[in-house]
């Protein structure tokens, strides 16, 4: 009834119907592998009543009245999110470490009639799966950095090139941030171990033979740290710039904030974050947002904070530069130009 997974491309490519997680929805919410629903053997609350009474009283309680949780949890899944699963449908199921949780869901599954297995390992297995992917091994991937001093719309750029067929590694999709201390997004972050899942997954569907373009990050992505073996293979990867003027920098990033620049009061908050290293300049940029010159406000921030900070950590790397791409616009039509312009040197070098 068990099944061990000894890559991570086997997990990923099952072949099962449904992978059902029967860890509590905490757990879930944390990490899971990808595309499992959550079936919860026991809820937040019935884990921490089992775990209590295990320590406190005895195993055997613990076990016993766990069981009838599990069992009255399942019931009721079969009249609910199960209920229409025909006769041929085959479940993967896993729990924290594929013991008692997922055993006990699997085996009612199995009596049933369907084809039921359970992770061997369980969650666990599969993690230690994405940190040897991550933390241990060599990334084989080749991996270009799309440079640029700030505003001058590299993820938008990054984007199209996909569309374009070109491969690409999109950092801040993944982390659900914009990779500034102004780019927090709605939703928030994930936790970092489900940011390493989905990290995980996106290198594993491509190909290494074929260049993969990343856009240049700091070691963090907001609050979530990007591992060492995508770090290492950043930092050592050549680099395409693209150059354009400051003026067309202030205006597209004025547009691409406009919903930060929106709720001035909490712009105002993280402008502040800025004072240890710029001290009087929050002062005039708080000025200029409450004045409502964002375009204005942008150009400051790019003069006097983001192109300083850019170039000094540009003359600590020294990465090889491949190519440089100049822009005389960011407009819709002049993006458009660029990209297509990237992803053909992308694929004459490929």
């Amino acid at each position: 009834m068990r099944t061990a997974f000894s890559t991570l491309g086997e997990i990923l490519n099952h072949g099962f119907d449904t992978v059902i997680d029967v860890r509590s929805p905490a757990e879930f919410a944390e990490d899971h592998i990808p595309g499992a629903i959550n079936l919860p053997s026991l809820s937040n609350d019935e884990r921490a009543r089992v775990g209590t009474i295990y320590v406190q009283e005895t195993p055997f309680k613990a076990r016993k009245i766990g069981a009838a949780l599990v069992a009255r949890n399942v019931a009721s899944y079969l009249d609910g999110p199960l209920k229409d699963m025909d006769g041929g449908w085959r479940p993967l199921v896993y729990c924290w470490r594929g013991g008692q949780r997922s055993g006990s869901f699997a085996s009612i599954l199995t009596q049933i009639g369907w084809r039921a297995k359970v992770v061997e390992g369980g969650y666990q297995s599969y993690r230690n799966l994405v940190y040897g992917a991550l933390y241990e091994d060599a990334l084989p991937h080749r991996l270009i950095l799309l440079d640029g001093n700030t505003g001058t719309a590299k993820t938008d750029i990054l984007h199209r090139l996909k569309t374009l067929g070109v491969q690409v590694l999109d950092l801040e999709g993944l982390a659900n941030h914009r990779g500034s201390l102004l780019g927090g997004m709605d939703g928030g972050q994930p936790a970092q171990k489900g940011f390493e899942t989905a990290l995980a997954c996106a290198l594993a569907q491509l190909d290494p033979a074929r260049p993969v373009i990343v856009e240049a990050e700091s070691s963090k992505v907001g609050a979530r740290i990007v591992p060492p073996s995508l770090w290492t293979a950043m930092k050592d990867a050549p680099r395409i710039e693209i150059e354009a003027p400051l003026d067309a920098r202030a205006q597209y990033l004025a547009n691409a904030y406009a919903d930060v620049s929106a709720n001035s009061e909490a712009l105002a908050g993280k402008l502040e974050y800025l004072r240890r290293h710029r001290g009087r300049l929050v002062d005039d940029w708080k000025a200029l947002l409450e004045t409502g010159a964002f375009k204005d406000l942008a150009r400051a921030l790019i003069e006097e904070h983001y192109d300083p900070t850019y170039r000094s950590g540009r003359s600590r790397n020294g990465a090889e530069v491949l190519q440089r791409f100049e822009t005389g616009a960011l407009d819709e039509q002049a993006r458009v130009q660029l990209a297509e312009q990237i992803a053909a040197w992308v694929k004459s070098v490929s």
